[in-house]
């Protein structure tokens, strides 16, 4: 019967619904709208507007002060955390690509948060070490290269308070997770440590967003 409910379950996240429920619970006012809208030569991979304002309603459940994103894109997600922040609060967002960071930038002065935000250009794997005295962190947000998110993953859990958030989207790494290649290892060590050190869970967001709370 659970199966069944979860096959016809499908049905039902049809494009009108998706569009409805969005539009209600996590409508974008001018700032979001600009930094949904993806500039040609970037490719639209942000979470989704649900998606974004649960990063929100996340950071406020928690009392996040510090934070830390890999993956900034154009700071669509970075926005939507931020703006959870309290005033003396700071989010960290690594960027590898510095026309996607140039974009974010503007992006995130324009939705005038640019004292509440750094984007560090440089590969997540550089850049994370830099920022290890700056915590403990409140929460880290992982969306971003998927072969290193196990290191990710362990460098988040390793400078979390205790009670802080790990989240990683892309969890189900688009209908790859149980593939036998890097990018499949790396994901399912990402989870195995998660599942290991924090009570967890994987959401069922079109591409698995996982939740772990740091024991």
């Amino acid at each position: 019967m659970a199966d069944q409910d979860s096959r016809e379950g499908k049905r039902y996240q049809t494009p009108q619904i998706i569009k409805y429920v969005n539009d209600t619970h996590a409508g974008h006012d001018s700032a979001l709208a600009q930094a949904f809208a993806v500039p040609e030569g970037i490719p639209a991979i942000q979470v989704g507007p649900s998606e974004g304002k649960l990063l929100y309603l996340l950071m406020k459940l928690v009392g996040a002060k510090q934070v830390v994103e890999v993956g900034t894109l154009v700071g669509y997600s970075a926005i939507h955390m931020a703006r959870a922040l309290p005033k003396d609060g700071h989010l960290h967002s690594v960027e590898f690509d510095p026309k996607h960071a140039e974009v974010a930038r503007k992006n995130i002065e324009r939705a005038g948060l640019a004292d509440r935000i750094t984007v560090h250009v440089g590969a997540g794997v550089d850049v994370l070490p830099t920022l290890d005295g700056k915590g403990p962190f409140d929460a880290v947000f992982i969306d971003a290269d998927k072969i290193n998110y196990d290191k990710y993953g362990a460098w988040a859990t390793e400078h979390l308070r205790k009670g802080g958030l790990v989240l990683g989207d892309n969890a189900y790494l688009f209908g790859e997770l149980v593939d036998d290649s890097d990018r499949g290892r790396a994901m399912r060590a990402f989870h195995e440590h998660v599942a290991k050190t924090c009570d967890s869970v994987c959401i069922p967001t079109p591409d698995g967003l996982v939740v772990g709370i740091k024991r």
